[in-house]
């Protein structure tokens, strides 16, 4: 370390070396403010709440931007025609509205839900006597997704095909 020279030339001690000293009025007015959102806008008619709600709004929207980019593994799509790119847009919406309304009736996550949904198969088995294809068989927590959302479980045997 150095020391460093103050204004009229003598050498000061290195602030590593000085005594810390707390601003407890500074602490004190920082802490009245622990919790609070400082909200501006250019808009005077709008009243707190209103600029609160569309703050929130706006953070519910870019994690909704991030789990379209994360969670759909969704990668650059190069669409030249302008009906597609509406197309694109419409149904990658649709999907993080689907995932919303899932993690909203379950109380899970979409990491959970799709998780848990994931182990659900359809396996075919075939034989001398044909083909069956069944499904693999629902844990708890898959049945209780599917029941909060609404939709029906598949059946246990989805195809059979006897010889």
């Amino acid at each position: 370390m150095r020391a460093a020279r103050s204004s009229d030339g003598a050498l000061a001690a290195p602030a590593a070396l000085r005594p810390l000293t707390l601003d407890r009025a500074k602490i004190a007015a920082e802490e009245r403010l622990d919790g609070k959102y400082l909200l501006s806008t250019s808009d005077p008619d709008l009243s707190a709440e209103d600029v609160a709600l569309g703050y929130k709004n706006l953070l519910e929207a870019e994690r909704g931007f991030r789990d379209l980019k994360s969670t759909l593994e969704l990668r650059p799509v190069f669409h030249r025609i302008e009906p597609r790119i509406r197309a694109h847009v419409l149904l990658c919406w649709l999907a993080l509205l689907l995932i919303r309304v899932a993690e909203r009736r379950t109380g899970l996550t979409w990491r959970r839900i799709a998780l848990e949904l994931g182990r659900v198969h359809a396996v075919t088995l075939t034989g001398s006597a044909g083909s069956v294809t069944q499904t693999t068989p629902l844990s708890d927590t898959a049945q209780g997704i599917l029941r909060a959302c609404q939709v029906t479980p598949p059946p246990a045997v989805t195809t059979l095909n006897p010889v």
